[in-house]
């Protein structure tokens, strides 16, 4: 049975300018549901935008995994009256209908988790055709004219009483090919409802919206935290490694200024057996040479979606975000430092990373930094 995720991304935004490539904990907010959809039980997943920088951002950073394409939508799915039905319909024709079960997720809903998408996908058995998520809210609603909906104002009952409604969140939509080809719509006639938290029912239409789903992310990530020994360390280069400064020629990039302690640091974290990984956002040969000198093998250049990446290496390697440690100095590396074991940043990185790091060290970048970070490690895993 072929399962097939569909995101459907338009260029323009009408409440929050570039809404779906703005950073949302420093990762491009359409990149939240991509990247849980890699790791479902999808079979493939289709990003359908009229931005071709979007398809050219998936492209390159996408490159280890075949599950996710980037297909171009015709300019008249893209318009502010097309329906996302539209866009599902333009799209299934074009591919002939070649699936059996269709999941469409939205971008801005940053909040769904893989288990949401496969707990969708389950429901698509002999008794429904469809499934879509939703929230229990125990709001009391009432009408235009003053009449109460959902309970019986002159017997309010108490919140653990109260059973509430189930409210779409417009999150996952799951449906079987007949459906999409009977009904031309997302949901069929025997539709299950899969629950998800009262959070993932705020919608992201203003700036107090994005402050407001930014920081409930960030507490989200922070709470799976949990303490084990660390085997892995990643560390972010620019801001890390070095002061964050650069000089250029006019040939380009010359020189970046690296600490020879840090690197007798990393050298005695390895004989502990504790693995290095390097993960920069910048594509440089100088950084590629340093980390030859240093024998450190697992380098990744070039990395925008960083959380992405490091979930596959976990599940590569067979370990634990909480066995990680990551050292990192600004927003683009913010929901790593939230999600694994500890993570650690220079006296220098930027306030954000600093208010949410769980370590801030007293060296700066380029100045030891990196081997406090290694000594701090290695004292923690002592008690292991």
């Amino acid at each position: 049975m072929k399962k097939i995720g569909f995101i459907p991304l338009r260029k323009n935004s009408k409440g929050i300018t570039n809404k779906n490539k703005r950073k949302m904990v420093g990762r491009p907010l359409f990149t939240w549901v991509l990247g849980e959809a890699i790791f479902s039980e999808l079979d493939a997943v289709y990003v359908y935008t009229d931005d071709e920088g979007i398809i050219d951002f998936i492209n390159k950073e996408y490159h280890w995994t075949a599950k996710v394409k980037g297909v171009l939508r015709s300019a008249e799915s893209a318009t502010d009256t097309a329906t996302t039905e539209f866009a599902m319909l333009e799209f299934c024709e074009s591919i002939n209908y070649d699936f059996d079960v269709f999941c469409l997720l939205q971008a801005t809903s940053p909040f769904t988790t893989r288990n949401d998408i496969n707990s969708c996908l389950d429901q698509l058995n002999p008794d429904y055709d469809s499934a879509l998520t939703v929230v229990n809210t125990h709001r009391f609603l009432w009408n235009a004219d003053g009449t109460p909906i959902n309970y019986d104002p002159l017997n309010r009952p108490r919140r653990q009483d109260f059973k509430g409604l189930l409210v779409e969140n417009g999150a996952v939509y799951t449906a079987k090919k007949s459906v999409l080809k009977k009904h031309k719509n997302r949901l069929g006639e025997r539709t299950a409802v899969v629950k998800m938290p009262e959070d993932s029912l705020l919608e992201i239409d203003s700036e107090t919206d994005w402050v407001a789903v930014e920081s409930l992310l960030i507490e989200r990530q922070k709470k799976t935290k949990q303490a084990a020994k660390i085997t892995h360390v990643v560390l972010d280069v620019d801001g890390v490694f070095t002061d964050g400064t650069i000089t250029y020629t006019k040939d380009g990039e010359h020189t970046k200024n690296f600490d020879m302690r840090d690197g007798m640091g990393l050298e005695i974290l390895r004989q502990f057996n504790i693995q290095v990984m390097i993960m920069t956002s910048e594509n440089s040969q100088l950084v590629a040479q340093r980390m030859e000198k240093l024998k450190i093998d697992h380098v990744f250049l070039g990395v925008k979606d960083k959380y992405t990446l490091l979930n596959s290496l976990v599940l590569k390697h067979g370990m634990s975000m909480s066995n990680v440690a990551y050292v990192g100095d600004d927003v683009n590396d913010l929901t790593n430092m939230c999600s694994v074991g500890w993570s650690l940043a220079p006296n220098n990185a930027t306030d954000i990373v600093k208010q949410h790091a769980d370590v801030v060290l007293s060296k700066p970048s380029g100045g030891g930094a990196i081997r406090e970070a290694c000594q701090f490690i290695m004292n923690y895993n002592k008690r292991f």
